[in-house]
């Protein structure tokens, strides 16, 4: 078990180093001198040996939680986390981010829909920390309307890399729900706006696609498509720039409905 032996060894270490500490004085200096030193630095032995113990409880306390992640025992997991915070009222963000990526793996949108709505009456705050994965689930459950009026009521809650990324999951929505006017608008404003190349490149390509056959003034639409694909380019330089960011995402949940867009957007990005 990963998390097993990180622990096994934390407390080897911290056992070697009380030990060295404990016995170099007495080497060095002797019996007379140790006991000196070691009545002003007893403080430190002590913090260690909370450390230790602290360490040692909090994995005995999750020790089930680890035990699941490391299987990848997903409904085993989601089982055990919809305990801890239905049952228990545990709505701590950890329980909660990954009860929903659960959800997500196990293709149960109905379950992340509950997640969301329990949680939005226990602690709304953590709904708007994981707004992206939240509306990332509506997403994915094929209610692209919801999912829109979702992101649009956080549009500017969250760090400024996830308000961005929101504002961006916003326009694919109304890309998804034929509200291609209103698409295009947020898409333009990431195009100029955006200091995220992805996000920029993203919002180029949609406009320079699906969005450049519905505009109303497609020659505007065509420039900015062209010039958010310069800003790119000239960031990246080649294809294997935009490669290598777009793989920083990718471990995140909500990547797969991007991921496809990510690689057409590439080859046309950089001609491909």
């Amino acid at each position: 078990m990963k998390f097993k032996f990180i622990v096994i060894f934390f407390n080897i270490l911290i056992i070697f180093v009380l030990s060295f500490v404990a016995v170099l004085p007495f080497v060095v200096f002797g019996a007379d001198m140790a006991a000196a030193f070691w009545q002003s630095a007893w403080p430190l032995a002590l913090i260690l040996i909370l450390s230790l113990a602290v360490l040692n409880a909090f994995f005995l306390i999750n020790r089930r939680l680890f035990t699941l992640l490391e299987r990848e025992d997903w409904p085993a997991l989601t089982e055990y986390l919809e305990k801890k915070i239905y049952h228990a009222g545990h709505y701590s963000s950890r329980h909660v981010r990954l009860l929903l990526h659960s959800y997500l793996v196990l293709s149960d949108f109905g379950g992340a829909l509950q997640l969301e709505n329990k949680v939005a009456i226990a602690k709304p705050a953590l709904l708007d920390a994981n707004a992206i994965v939240f509306g990332a689930a509506r997403i994915l459950g094929g209610d692209a309307r919801a999912a829109a009026d979702f992101f649009q009521l956080r549009l500017e809650k969250g760090k400024v890399k996830e308000v961005q990324w929101l504002r961006w999951y916003y326009g694919f929505s109304l890309v998804l729900a034929r509200f291609f006017e209103r698409a295009e608008g947020e898409f333009r404003t990431l195009v100029g706006s955006s200091n995220e190349p992805l996000i920029t490149g993203l919002s180029a390509f949609f406009l320079s696609g699906i969005l450049l056959k519905y505009s109303v003034n497609q020659a505007e639409c065509r420039s900015l498509a062209v010039k958010g694909r310069e800003r790119v380019v000239k960031a990246f330089k080649n294809g294997e720039g935009w490669k290598r960011q777009a793989a920083r995402i990718e471990t995140e949940v909500h990547a797969v409905i991007v991921k496809k867009y990510i690689d057409e957007a590439g080859a046309w990005l950089f001609k491909e």
